[in-house]
Order: C-alpha cells, then structure tokens, then sequence
C-alpha cells in the first residue's frame, strides 16, 4: 500500500452514497455537519455551494468539488447569503426525494429556469484516527474544470454518471468501486494543485517518500534509522532531518503511530486476536500492543473494538 491508499483505507467505512440529480427553478437545500465526506460534481448548468464557514463557491459544468471534513453547507441555484438560505433551504435528503433522483424536476421548476444536473454523494469516514494527510485536507476542495486537467478524474466521472444513470449488471460492485476511485482522483488532483500542503512535499521529496513507502509497505518489519535510511540512500542524519520537517516527527516516531493506527483499523475491521494483530503490525507480543494502544488511545483493544462496532454505519 502506498501513503495515499493507507491513509484512506483507515479512515473508510462502509459503502458510499451516490445519487445523479436534475432540477430547475429555485432551489435551496441544507445539509448538516457529519462524519465522513461529500461530493459534487455538476454536468450541466450551475450552482453554488454554500459552506458554513468559507465563501461562496460557484460551480460550473465539469466542476468538482469535495468537502472531505463533512463541513455543514448549503447548496443553492444562487448564492443566497445565510438569512435566506436558514428560512429557504430544505434538508438535504427532503430536497433529494422531492426532485425524485431520477432525472424529474423538482415540484418549484419553472420552464424558464436552465436545469442544473448534478452527481452527488457521500463518504462515511472514521474520523477518530485520521491520517495527516487527510486531516490537511481543507474544508472545500474546489477542482475546476479546465481544459487537459485532471484527465484521470474526468475519465471517473464520465463512468460514474453513467452507471447511475442506467444501472448495468454487476453495477452493485462498479459503483462503490467507482465512487471510492473518485474520491482517490480528486485527493489526488488536490495534491497535483496545492502550493501549501505539507503532505504533498513530503511525497514529492524523493528521500522522505522512498522512506514512507518503505513504511507502508512491511510495517512489521524490524525497521531502525539506519536501515531506514539505507533504504531512502542516504545518511541517518540526512533522513532524520528532511522526513522530521516534511512528516512533523521522526522516522521511528510516524512508524509507531502508523503501528497503532493500523492495530486501530484491524481492531474495527477484522474480527483478529489481538496476538494476530499484534504479529501483523510489528508487536512481539499481545501485551506489548496493549501496552502502547492504551497509552495512545488511552483505552484498551478491547474496548476500541466495542466502540468502532458502535460506531459503524452498518
């Protein structure tokens, strides 16, 4: 697994949410702060999307836009300041059974109004053991579309308007597969446009990324600095110094972390004995893995593992 994968993967619950919209007229609908994240992408008119706290952003054709922090906002046919749109916005789900999901207008439109047809959808993420790099993420990922960008994602999004607008056998698997590449296409697109992302000079440093990779790659491996350093082929001190002020702490001190993390995740995902899990992260043994996970956690495996079944959305 590579950084970007890993970093998703721990945070990814269950399936995703999608739906393809069509409206006119005058529209306005709400939809509050959650756990997990969401997705526009318009295929024809425009809109606005409205984030609680931020400015207005308007969306065009071929526009994407993602809310990776599950940011409260409104989505609206113009931008309604936040007086109009509390008294005017209806609950998200109320607005998506009132245009009927399928391609029928609203029951506000009006013959003069353009359609604005749109696919959205969400993601339920365990936001309790987020990975930094998705922690920078901000509130509102605004991808434009632009002439010969983000090819890849566009290619995604054609794929995915079309398997929800005439559902195809084996669709059942396609579309979650397909929503989770779209989330992959647009963290991706963000970190090919970012000028301030730490994350993005860290995997665009060559020294720090061979060392992540590494990481990622065998966890349980029986790493040190040197041998993490033979790996990126450089000096101990040269990758202590370029991964600590890309990463924002030491080799061994993210290895650790990333340990636990995963032990997290399999904790919530797998039905493991903890000794299985602690011989799949780098634990000589269960106590050793309990040990740490409460000192990070501050609660012990086996209550993690409670919590995350009650958490999940099924």
């Amino acid at each position: 697994m590579d950084v970007v994968s890993d970093a998703i993967s721990v945070v990814h619950l269950g399936h995703p949410a999608s739906h393809r919209v069509r409206t006119r007229g005058s529209w306005c609908a709400r939809l509050d702060p959650y756990d997990g994240a969401g997705f526009y992408v318009v295929l024809k008119g425009n809109c606005w999307l409205l984030p609680d706290s931020g400015v207005p952003v308007p969306l065009g054709v071929g526009d994407a836009v993602l809310l990776p922090h599950g940011a409260g906002h409104v989505i609206a046919d113009s931008p309604v300041d936040a007086a109009v749109a509390a008294k005017k916005a209806v609950p998200f789900e109320q607005w998506l059974e009132e245009t009927g999901q399928t391609g029928q207008a609203g029951p506000r439109a009006r013959p003069d109004h353009d359609e604005t047809e749109m696919l959205c959808g969400k993601y339920w993420l365990d936001c309790s053991r987020i990975h930094p790099l998705m922690a920078e993420l901000p509130e509102v990922v605004h991808l434009p579309n632009r002439v010969g960008s983000h090819l890849e994602l566009r290619a995604a999004i054609d794929l995915l308007a079309g398997e929800l607008d005439e559902r195809q056998p084996g669709s059942c698997i396609a579309l979650p597969n397909l929503l989770d590449l779209l989330l992959v296409y647009m963290i991706r697109s963000w970190m090919t446009e970012t000028t301030s992302g730490a994350w993005p000079s860290a995997l665009g440093d060559p020294v720090t990324a061979a060392a992540l990779r590494a990481l990622h790659s065998d966890p349980a491996a029986p790493w040190s600095n040197d041998r993490l350093a033979a790996e990126a082929g450089v000096s101990r001190p040269t990758l202590a110094r370029r991964f600590t002020t890309l990463v924002g702490r030491p080799p061994m001190a993210y290895l650790t972390w990333w340990r636990l993390i995963l032990a997290a995740t399999l904790l919530r995902d797998t039905p493991d004995t903890l000794s299985a899990i602690a011989d799949r992260v780098g634990y000589g043994s269960p106590y050793a893995l309990s040990h740490a996970f409460q000192r990070e956690f501050g609660t012990t495996p086996g209550r993690y593992r409670a919590q995350a079944a009650s958490r999940s959305p099924g």
